[in-house]
C-alpha cells in the first residue's frame, strides 16, 4: 500500500478549468458597463409598485440599473389607518419616517443552536411608536409590520432601506406572512 503525503494529494485529479480567467473577463466587462450607469436617479425614473406590503416607490434597486449595488431603498406610503403587509427576511432593515406618525409591531426571533436548530418567534409583538423624523431598526429575521394611526390626518411616508449583500451571498430568504389590504 502506497502512502501519499499532502503534496501528492494536492496534485491528484485531471480536470482543468478557466474559471479565474472568466472572472477576470467578466469583471472587465462589468466595469465598462458600470461606467455607463447614472449617479442620479430622478423622481420620474423611480417606479411605483402596488406590492404585498402596499404602495411603494422604488428609490434604488439593483434592477433599476444605477451604480448602487449594495443597497435597496423604497418609499412606503400608508394612508390614515392603513397598514403594510407582515413579513420577515434574513437581512436587517432601517426605516426613516419622512412624514406622519404611527407604530410598528415586531415579533422577535428566538434562535438556539446548542443542541439543535430551534427557531421560534415571539407569540406577542413588541409595539414601537414613531413619528416624523424618527429612525426605526428591524433586526434580521424579525417579523414586522407598519401602521399609520387610525386618527391620522395625512399619509405616513417611510423610507425603507436594506442591504443587498445578504441576498447576493445566496441568502435571499423572505416570507410574506400577511398581505396589505387590497392586494
Amino acid at each position: 500500500m502506497t502512502i501519499l503525503d499532502e503534496r501528492d494529494f494536492a496534485h491528484l485529479g485531471n480536470k482543468s478549468a478557466i474559471l479565474r480567467a472568466q472572472d477576470v473577463l467578466a469583471s472587465a466587462e462589468f466595469r465598462k458597463f458600470y461606467e455607463t450607469l447614472p449617479n442620479v436617479v430622478t423622481a420620474e425614473e423611480m417606479p411605483f409598485e402596488r406590492s404585498a406590503d402596499g404602495l411603494i416607490k422604488h428609490l434604488v434597486h439593483h434592477k433599476m440599473n444605477t451604480r448602487e449595488r449594495c443597497v435597496e431603498a423604497y418609499m412606503q406610503f400608508l394612508k390614515p389607518g392603513e397598514r403594510s403587509g407582515k413579513h420577515r427576511h434574513m437581512w436587517e432593515e432601517v426605516l426613516f419616517v419622512v412624514e406622519g406618525e404611527g407604530y410598528d409591531l415586531h415579533w422577535d426571533l428566538k434562535f438556539d443552536c446548542l443542541d439543535a436548530f430551534e427557531w421560534e418567534w415571539a407569540p406577542e409583538p413588541k409595539k414601537f411608536e414613531w413619528q416624523r423624523g424618527d429612525f426605526i431598526y428591524v433586526p434580521p429575521f424579525t417579523i414586522h409590520q407598519h401602521f399609520n394611526n387610525a386618527d391620522a390626518t395625512s399619509e405616513a411616508r417611510l423610507i425603507v432601506i436594506s442591504n443587498r449583500m445578504v441576498k447576493e451571498m445566496g441568502f435571499d430568504w423572505f416570507d410574506q406572512i400577511e398581505n396589505a389590504p387590497g392586494f
